[in-house]
């Protein structure tokens, strides 16, 4: 659907050693250039005691800016790799550093390859990729005598629940994609001989798991 992208979640890190060579991969989710240039000062300023601060940016749903640097390690070894990752995952609106503390083992070409790739990997999958999609909020509102099976349908179909009220009937606020719109709710009128009915809130681009983890209350949705 035109509008969708992936990008992250959140700024994480992770890290690990190769042959002696500390490497820390730090991702961050960045709408503008000026965010991710901010993103690597931050790094940089933390980090000014490493041998090299190493960084890939892409910025836009249509990644009109792609940036990065090898920061003095060898020309290819280590900036484009980690924007080949990016863009083999197809993530934008991100910006990934890896630090390297280097350890005195020389690493060569291939191997500095390596863990450079595997340093934005880890800081990709630490900040948890997710797809930007248009979805729709909806207010269901379902008889008690239906709940139980309305519930157990819901953990198969795509769709994420925000919270439930149990009052005269059962009303649960979910969030379900616009491309899954009139499935989920084909699949509810028929479970419950239309007997649940639902009210249509706010439209809106939601950050949904890369994997598919659908069906559960979803505790901090944004």
């Amino acid at each position: 659907m035109p509008g969708d992208y992936k990008t992250l979640k959140q700024a994480a890190s992770d890290e690990f050693i190769v042959n002696k060579s500390r490497f820390i991969g730090y991702a961050c989710p960045c709408e503008t250039e000026e965010e991710a240039l901010a993103f690597l000062r931050k790094i940089r300023d933390r980090h000014k005691d490493a041998t090299h601060n190493c960084y890939a940016y892409v910025i836009g749903r249509n990644a009109g800016i792609m940036r990065y640097s090898d920061d003095g390690e060898p020309g290819g070894t280590a900036g484009l790799p980690m924007m080949e990752v990016i863009k083999n995952r197809q993530i934008v609106n991100c910006c990934v550093v890896v630090t390297r503390y280097f350890g005195g083992v020389l690493l060569g070409p291939g191997g500095l390859v390596r863990a450079y790739t595997k340093g934005c990997a880890v800081a990709l999958n630490a900040a948890r990729v997710v797809r930007m999609e248009e979805s729709q909020s909806i207010l269901l509102d379902v008889p008690y005598p239906l709940w139980d099976r309305v519930n157990h349908l819901m953990k198969s179909l795509p769709v994420i629940v925000e919270s439930t009220d149990f009052s005269a009937s059962v009303e649960a606020r979910v969030l379900i994609r616009k491309r899954d719109f009139d499935f989920v709710t084909g699949q509810l009128t028929a479970l419950t001989d239309a007997r649940a009915e639902w009210l249509e809130l706010e439209e809106m681009h939601y950050p949904w798991p890369e994997e598919e983890e659908y069906g559960t209350l979803c505790d901090d949705p944004g």
